[in-house]
Parts: C-alpha cells; structure tokens; sequence
C-alpha cells in the first residue's frame, strides 16, 4: 500500500512539473521581452580588430570542458541600430547548459567599414580569434546566428575553408538564408538588404551571388531552425537545399533568443543531438 502511494505521488509530481514547463514555455515573445531576460556579465570580452565594434564575449560553463563552443551571430537587419545587447540573455542561458558562448560584435550597416564586405570579414576574423583566447577547453564547434546573423552564420559555415577551425554544426534562427529574395520584400528588415548589399540585385549581381550561402555548398551538417507565425523573415526563408529544416509552432522571430520559450528547447534539443 505504501509503494502505491509512493507510485501515486511520483505520478502527481512528475504531472505537476509537466505543467510548470508547459505554462512557463512562453511563445510569440517581443523584442522587449527579450531585451528584459536577465543574465550575468560575460567572463571575457575581447577585441579581434581595431574597430571599436570588432569584439567578442565569452561566456564560460560551470563544467570543463564545455560541450562545445558556440559562437553566436546577434541579428538586427545588418544594422547598427540593433547591437549584442539582445543576445546576453541567450547566451547566459547557452552557457549555464554547459556550453561555452563566443558572441560577436561587429561593423553594420552605418558603421565605418560595416555592411557588405566587411560585416563578413568580421565574423569570420571573430571566429578565428578564438585562436588567441585561452582558457576554452572542447574539441566541438557550432556556429549560430539569429536573422541577419544567422545569414552571417550560413555563410561562414558554406565558407568555411575561410576559418581556422571547422565548424561541426551550422544553425540559422529565423535566418535570412537568401539575400536576392529577402530584398525583393517590403517590410522594414527587407528593406535594409539593398543598403547593406550596397544597392540592388541588378546592379550589384556578383555581391549578390557572393554573399548567398547556398552558391557555396552549404556546411553537411546546417540546420535552419523557424517560426510559423514570424513576420520578419518569412518561412520562405528556411527552405535551403542542403539544409534541415525544424519548424517551430506558434513562434515568433524573436522566440529563439528567449530561454523561456518552445522555440529556445528546441534549440537545446538539436544541440543536445550533436553534442
């Protein structure tokens, strides 16, 4: 009768935890919300160039090794209006799940040298600074990017023979995966891609061709993770040859850079698959 009772007890527990995670999965979250999830200051911050905009920060696991090193790629239509504020959150919590987080600043659009060529070279002289940091401990590499940096995040992993270190996995969070198409849209983000690529297609064809990851051959393990109900980057965006594609139920853009979200256990559940 005891043992019942226990059995009955672990039953009524285990039921109750799975409506606490049920009800604090948030979907559909807004930018401010993401801008107001806490997190704690990144161990290291370092500069990979002489830009005041060329520079990294680490976040550190409790655990060594870490699982893997993740570097993040912030998005924000390529823009400087938008910085690395809004992926803290994300990358404090990427951090206390074990993994190490190497996000990225860089030069965008209105900044001196940003925009297209130089956004990319800075990701890709960012992910190879991690060479002059010490202290990272994990023989396992992803490269992540939300939107805008999640193109960024494509690309270098299509470019890949540009990095010091092969990457193992490419993730794009509601990534814009083909620049050509994203600027034919209208809405505001849309609009930023013939500033940031310098003009449009007809003028700027081979920029254009450059700077689509899939005329590279995308990275064999890259994943673009979607949000049915995102009205920044269309689901248009997350069907890529070559590509996996996971889609997301209910949410929106800015869900992935949430730790309280459907969309963040996601994430978590493909970076447990690999790593």
């Amino acid at each position: 009768m005891i043992r019942l009772l226990s059995v009955a007890a672990l039953f009524i527990l285990f039921s109750a935890e799975l409506a606490l995670s049920a009800e604090t999965e948030l979907t559909n979250v807004s930018f401010s919300d993401v801008l107001a999830v806490p997190y704690r200051k990144a161990d290291l911050t370092h500069s990979y160039g002489e830009n005041q905009f060329q520079f990294g920060q680490l976040w550190l696991p409790a655990t060594i090794p870490a699982r893997a090193i993740l570097v993040l790629i912030h998005g924000g239509c390529w823009l400087n209006q938008f910085d690395i504020i809004y992926s803290h959150g994300l990358s404090s919590s990427l951090a206390d799940a074990g993994f190490a987080v190497w996000s990225l600043e860089y030069r965008r659009t209105g900044d001196e040298g940003g925009a297209w060529p130089g956004t990319f070279e800075d990701i890709v002289a960012g992910i190879n600074s991690l060479n002059d940091i010490g202290g990272i401990k994990s023989e396992n590499m992803a490269i992540l990017g939300h939107s805008a940096g999640g193109h960024l995040a494509l690309l270098a992993g299509a470019q890949s023979e540009l990095l010091d270190m092969e990457p193992d996995l490419i993730v794009g969070l509601a990534a814009i995966s083909d620049v050509v198409s994203y600027a034919a849209g209208s809405n505001t983000c849309e609009s930023a891609t013939p500033i940031f690529m310098g003009g449009d297609v007809v003028e700027r064809a081979q920029e254009y061709f450059d700077a689509n990851p899939g005329n590279h051959g995308l990275h064999e393990n890259t994943v673009l993770l979607a949000g049915d109900n995102d009205e920044i980057v269309p689901l248009t965006q997350a069907t890529l040859l070559g590509a996996r594609t996971i889609i997301s139920s209910g949410a929106s853009h800015f869900d992935w850079a949430h730790p309280d979200t459907l969309a963040y256990r996601q994430l978590l559940d493909l970076l447990n698959e690999y790593f």
